[in-house]
């Protein structure tokens, strides 16, 4: 267990709960019929779109819609959704891994090579960055849940590799916990862990970066504006980084 850290996570940060929620909603809907189309249409036996709905469900996304997904999938009226990865360069040389669902990768292409050339930053091959992150698993939870010792032991028990956990200092950062598994151990520890701790804000495959690069206020101005135009388009999932932004710069950039 590599221990805990204080951990702030870029969606949380201001402003991320004010983006239109019927966007938000989109994209889970469009996990929810992908994951639903791999698989079985019963969440109970499909890993992966239980873990969506479980996710769609702490956006509080109604019932209906989220049955409206699954059956778009099982009646066979679905887009074909593929998954895209792109990879490239922000400002300051950092290094962004973009995941996307779409049913026109030239859109797709266009749109995300766009964000980066207009913000600072520019589109590299496949391969270009991943090879500075790890593939892990990871589980999410509400501060609310307990605190780190609780979470922390919760973890180990289940099997997990390492927790982060940052119990938040009010509305603008509720805080959280991180929990990283082994990407072919997440749907088991995830289980486990809904045993001790109830269900998961989130469970997903997803890019851990092996070293950090701290941003200064300038960099780090253009490069939300990057990550927020990625995260504005319908077709990205998750923008994922090597960045880190303390608070004395995110309270100046406001």
């Amino acid at each position: 267990m590599a221990g805990h850290s204080k951990f702030k996570n870029i969606m949380h940060r201001k402003g991320a709960q004010d983006k239109k929620r019927s966007a938000q909603f989109s994209k889970l809907s469009r996990e929810i019929t992908v994951a639903a189309k791999m698989g079985m249409p019963d969440p109970d036996m499909n890993p992966r779109l239980r873990a969506a709905v479980n996710a769609a469900k702490a956006q509080s996304m109604p019932k209906d819609n989220i049955q409206r997904a699954i059956d778009k999938a099982s009646k066979g009226d679905a887009e074909n959704y593929e998954e895209v990865r792109y990879e490239g360069y922000g400002p300051g040389g950092v290094a962004l891994i973009v995941e996307a669902l779409t049913d026109n990768r030239n859109r797709t292409a266009t749109n995300v090579r766009t964000a980066f050339s207009k913000n600072g930053g520019n589109l590299g091959a496949s391969g270009a960055v991943s090879h500075g992150f790890e593939r892990l698993g990871l589980i999410e939870y509400p501060a609310s849940v307990g605190d780190e010792d609780k979470v922390l032991e919760a973890a180990i028990e289940a099997g997990a590799d390492d927790v982060e956990s940052d119990m938040g200092d009010g509305d603008e950062n509720p805080g959280g916990h991180s929990i990283w598994v082994a990407s072919d151990a997440l749907h088991e520890v995830a289980a486990e862990l809904e045993k001790v701790l109830g269900e998961a804000e989130g469970v997903k495959l997803a890019w851990r970066p092996n070293l950090k690069v701290d941003v200064d206020e300038g960099t780090a101005s253009t490069l939300l504006k990057l990550v927020d135009t990625l995260d504005d388009d319908d077709d990205v999932q998750t923008v994922w980084g090597n960045y880190e932004i303390s608070d004395e710069v995110m309270e100046k950039l406001g």
